[in-house]
């Protein structure tokens, strides 16, 4: 076997205690003789703060391009709170988006059968549900410049984001969501605001061009607001949606709770080809966050994040099956009762994270 090297940044909050189920798994995939996997660790967000006064030190950074994938935890908590802006927790995820050019962000919501009843939807509706939103994650509104808030005179202020895309950047990011399409059901929305926002006539213009390439995928353009309505009224309809940044944001997290728990769901965020080696570089992350409230205390949902590692297996390493493997166990463990407290329901079997990630690991 191929040896593959990781960075894994727990961060902050459960994060530590999520990837400790991760580092498990690596190291019985490497006893099984499934997978070989070597990785350092590092700090990101508070914990690199606290350490090097800043939320990802440059060895850190180092190390994450040197990586073919780096796993990500979570960042923050109330104990940063104060801390100078530039420095927050999230200018580490940030910079590590920024640097490793990751601009495609995959946004699974996959809706398990044993807890649709969760949702706060008719299960009927989400049951079986098996979405992926595809978000641009570098351009857009949330980096167009100007930014800035500006003195009007008279106690008046103005504040001021601008939402810019080239064609280069709508280009790239469908063209991940048309080539994931054909491992999946051949169908696209394209989501944006053509109909108020210039750059929403050119997403839809570009979207359109690039679609001659895959005359395989089925293509359907949707604004972004009666994107939001359908996902409530008929998520299923729904296989891939590629959109902006703003609407992917707001979308994804849409999308996440139809199925019943944020703290379930993975996510990838993928950089363009190498042009020698055509690997992407790449870095995986739960959507959940850092829930100060309930670190060190052994009940954090490490589903999320071994989900992820499943999404590491199957975007960066081209291990199908294991991903498969993977997902199946926790679909397998779920069908057989053990919750962790943030998705218990009655007459299952309350774990602790270690019980849960260990349960995973036993089924592959």
């Amino acid at each position: 076997m191929a040896q593959n090297h990781l960075l894994l940044l727990p961060g902050d909050g459960i994060g530590t205690e999520i990837m400790a189920e991760v580092e498990k798994l690596i190291a019985h995939l490497k006893e099984k003789g499934l997978a070989d996997f070597s990785f350092d660790t590092g700090l990101v967000g508070g914990s690199a703060y606290d350490a090097h006064g800043q939320a990802i030190s440059e060895e850190d950074m180092d190390k994450a391009l040197k990586a073919d994938a780096v796993i990500f935890g979570a960042v923050g908590g109330p104990k940063w709170d104060d801390v100078p802006y530039e420095v927050r927790p999230e200018a580490g995820l940030l910079r590590l988006r920024k640097d490793l050019g990751l601009f495609a962000n995959l946004r699974p919501a996959i809706c398990y059968s044993a807890l649709a009843d969760a949702s706060s939807l008719k299960k009927e509706l989400v049951e079986g549900l098996d979405i992926l939103i595809v978000r641009e994650l570098t351009g857009g509104v949330y980096f167009g410049e100007p930014k800035e808030i500006i003195e009007l005179g008279d106690g008046q202020k103005r504040g001021i984001d601008t939402q810019v895309y080239d064609t280069y950047e709508i280009d790239r990011i469908a063209r991940v969501a048309f080539d994931l399409a054909r491992t999946r059901d051949k169908r696209v929305h394209s989501s944006e605001k053509r109909n108020v926002m210039k750059s929403g006539v050119l997403w839809h213009e570009v979207v359109t061009d690039v679609h001659k390439d895959y005359a395989d995928v089925q293509l359907d353009h949707i604004l972004a607001d009666n994107c939001a309505m359908q996902l409530v009224r008929n998520p299923k309809q729904f296989d891939v949606i590629v959109t902006d940044n703003l609407f992917g944001d707001i979308l994804s997290d849409s999308a996440a709770m139809l199925t019943g728990s944020l703290g379930m769901l993975p996510s990838a965020s993928l950089g363009a080809p190498d042009a020698s080696t055509g690997k992407r570089k790449a870095l995986y992350e739960p959507v959940h966050g850092s829930a100060p409230d309930i670190a060190g205390q052994s009940m954090a949902n490490p589903i999320a994040m071994l989900a992820s590692f499943a999404m590491a297996l199957r975007y960066s390493f081209e291990m199908i099956e294991l991903a498969d493997k993977l997902e199946g166990a926790i679909s397998s463990v779920l069908d057989e009762g053990l919750r962790t407290g943030d998705i218990m329901q009655e007459g299952c079997k309350k774990v602790s994270t270690a019980e849960m990630g260990e349960a995973i690991i036993a089924k592959i």
